[in-house]
């Protein structure tokens, strides 16, 4: 049974304890997340960008960096909780050591998640500061307005990997998650052409998922516009990852508790 969690103040030695540990390998971390979406919105946005005409009005490469902001955010928020969530909860056991203080389960949860999105500002700040560099934004100071929009982004898709990490036999699972989820958001939500360019009937699956409520508060910002229904997009991406922990916090207290 669903239950509301019991949240305090002691998520923050959870954060801490990630932190701490992150920071010795910070670089190659960074490196690592940046990596995927830079090539991509470089190498495509260069390459192809040069052989095609504006995008809605805008320039292919600034339509295309403004997807990856939302699609780097996503991708480093959903590996932090799969991978390490998941290396701390079953493999190096660090939850259990964690909960034998005075601690709750919802907080350890509550931890990880907000160390998701703290991991998905460092990468959506770092494509930001790229957008900068290069130019691609119409109103700088109304591209500043992306980084709480990068911090919600990042508490929707952590919340709801946490539910896969709660499942999770092995890492091997979260392929499934990636092939069946997370591709298909990438591919379908915008981020490389408007979604106005699908058929109706999958442009009306793409107006639920919540990548596309992620870009369409992040590419009107960056262009210089203010977004339309935000608070729409707001509502669903808090929805999807507040409901997101809700559903791993119940499947990972009886997963600890067999």
């Amino acid at each position: 049974m669903i239950r509301l969690p019991r949240l305090s103040w002691r998520f923050i030695p959870v954060w801490q304890r990630n932190y701490l540990v992150w920071k010795k390998l910070a670089i190659p971390s960074i490196l690592g997340n940046l990596a995927d979406p830079m090539l991509y919105m470089l190498g495509l946005g260069f390459g192809l960008g040069r052989l095609l005409p504006d995008v809605d009005g805008i320039a292919y490469l600034t339509f295309l960096a403004a997807g990856t902001v939302a699609y780097s955010t996503m991708n480093a928020a959903t590996f932090e909780v799969l991978y390490s969530s998941f290396s701390r909860m079953h493999v190096q056991r660090t939850w259990d050591a964690i909960l034998n203080a005075p601690m709750t389960l919802d907080d350890v949860l509550f931890g990880e998640l907000i160390w998701a999105v703290s991991k998905s500002l460092l990468s959506g700040l770092a494509i930001l500061a790229v957008i900068w560099g290069l130019g691609l934004y119409g109103d700088f100071w109304l591209t500043l307005a992306i980084i709480p929009v990068v911090a919600l982004v990042g508490f929707c898709f952590g919340g709801m990997g946490l539910v896969m990490n709660a499942l999770s036999p092995s890492y091997d699972f979260f392929l499934y998650y990636f092939t069946l989820a997370i591709t298909p958001m990438v591919l379908l939500c915008g981020v490389f052409f408007p979604v106005s360019q699908l058929p109706p009937l999958l442009q009306a699956v793409s107006a639920w998922l919540p990548l596309t409520h992620a870009i369409d508060l992040a590419r009107p910002l960056v262009v210089g516009a203010a977004p339309r229904d935000i608070g729409l997009h707001v509502f669903a991406l808090l929805a999807y990852g507040g409901s997101g922990y809700l559903v791993a916090l119940t499947l990972t207290r009886r997963r600890l508790l067999r």
